[in-house]
């Protein structure tokens, strides 16, 4: 993946790029940088995602994994909503460990321990997640409750005492997951969107809690929650997705299990392959590069708000359409020729439908026009359910992959791709 600096025809790295900035910890220090200063030493201009943060990314997907176990077990709207409140919840703290690998780098064994506890704790998480609105509740929240203060613990190294005005609301929201284990029905559910409110609190916090206690104004404070690599951030979640994509492949073997290995089987197991192909290309082939060229040219002090719209609220859906598009292909695989029902039609078109959703939501957040293409695209892709039940899921398949085809194909022939994505400017705001 390109990356600042990399190569013929990508952004310059410039001197200034790559010293470290006033105030950030000495190479080989675990020192926490003086608050309001940029990330700590260790990442630079256009660093490579570690190994480690690709075997944490591993462990977090299998929460999406399971996921997609529970919502195929019960293709019904309730459970689809739990799935999707269970996945928001969780990939808060995915975001917030990305971003704070991004500015603490796992780079020294302190580190790399740390990190591997919240792995532990978000393993703890994906084996309660089939019983989470049951017996299994109170681990859930115990181990997300983990996820958090491990958190909390490395973010030290990068904004000291700060810290607790992203701890306190986090941590709290862990409880109240963990609360929400104890009881049943509405009041299990009122905990989990409470949860939730927490959450979406916390960046106000984040900006303004430090600056009244500290005496620093928000500008300050944005800058320093903005002095991301952008190269690093961008990747990090790009390899997310393919992991995730990853596990859509997995999807079409248990989906094919132990039947017999037909024409027809191979021909359904293709074109799924073909529809997780055709969602790879949607992002990759024109999202990311053009993403990392707008976080570049983007001032630290707008950068931090840019990166949890694209990042967070925009790839949420990509990622729940992953989950859903995986437990739908699970479900028809082994009835290729019958008529679906309407579970999983839906959820074969939904999750199609609420991925480019995402992207839609990325686009526009990051300024990569055009979008006009993949917006008619999203209903097309929904309507594509009612091929399933009236015909077959074969057809519905077919339907798809044509429908994410002749996007592709409008897009590249009317709205070519052109050097040098449009960047934001001081008027972007």
């Amino acid at each position: 993946m390109n990356r600042a600096g990399d190569g013929p025809g990508q952004t310059p790295v410039t001197e200034a790029q790559r010293s470290p900035a006033p105030g950030t910890a000495r190479a080989g220090s675990d020192e926490a940088p003086a608050p309001g200063t940029a990330q700590a030493e260790g990442d630079g201009a256009g660093r490579r995602v570690s190994t480690l943060e690709l075997f944490f990314d591993l462990v977090f997907v299998f929460t999406l994994t399971q996921l997609t176990v529970l919502l195929a077990a019960d293709l019904s709207f309730a459970t689809a909503a739990r799935v999707a409140l269970i996945f928001v919840v969780l990939f808060w703290m995915y975001g917030a460990y990305a971003y704070l690998t991004n500015q603490v780098p796992p780079d020294r064994p302190s580190r790399r321990i740390l990190l591997m506890l919240g792995m532990g704790a978000f393993l703890v998480c994906a084996l309660a997640i089939p019983r989470a609105f049951d017996d299994g509740g109170v681990v859930f929240g115990l181990g997300f409750l983990g996820v958090v203060l491990v958190h909390s613990a490395l973010y030290t190294r990068s904004h000291g005492r700060d810290v607790i005005w992203y701890a306190v609301p986090n941590s709290l929201a862990a409880l109240a997951v963990t609360a929400a284990g104890l009881f049943d029905g509405p009041r299990a559910d009122g905990l989990w969107l409470l949860a939730l409110v927490l959450q979406f609190v916390t960046p106000f916090f984040a900006e303004h809690g430090a600056g009244r206690r500290g005496g620093r104004d928000a500008a300050a404070l944005r800058t320093q929650l903005g002095a991301l690599d952008p190269a690093h951030f961008v990747e990090r979640h790009g390899l997310l997705l393919i992991v995730a994509f990853g596990e859509s492949v997995i999807a079409i073997g248990i989906g094919i299990g132990s039947r017999p290995l037909t024409v027809d089987l191979f021909a359904g197991a293709f074109l799924a392959l073909a529809l997780a192909g055709a969602l790879w290309w949607t992002y990759f082939v024109r999202d990311e590069h053009a993403a990392e060229a707008v976080f570049t040219a983007t001032p630290p002090d707008r950068r931090w708000r840019l990166a949890m719209n694209a990042y967070y609220y925009a790839f949420l859906p990509m990622l729940l359409g992953i989950a859903y598009c995986a437990a739908g292909v699970k479900k028809t695989l082994g009835h290729l020729t019958e008529q679906s029902s309407t579970g999983p039609a839906l959820t074969l078109a939904g999750g199609v439908a609420l991925f480019l959703a995402g992207d839609v939501a990325f686009r526009s957040v990051l300024k990569l026009w055009p979008v006009a293409f993949r917006a008619v695209a999203v209903p097309v892709a929904a309507a594509t359910a009612l091929l399933g039940v009236r015909f077959s899921a074969v057809a519905e398949l077919l339907a798809l992959v044509g429908v994410l085809v002749v996007m592709l194909g409008a897009e590249a022939r009317w709205s070519p791709a052109r050097p040098g994505s449009r960047t934001l400017t001081a008027s972007d705001g």
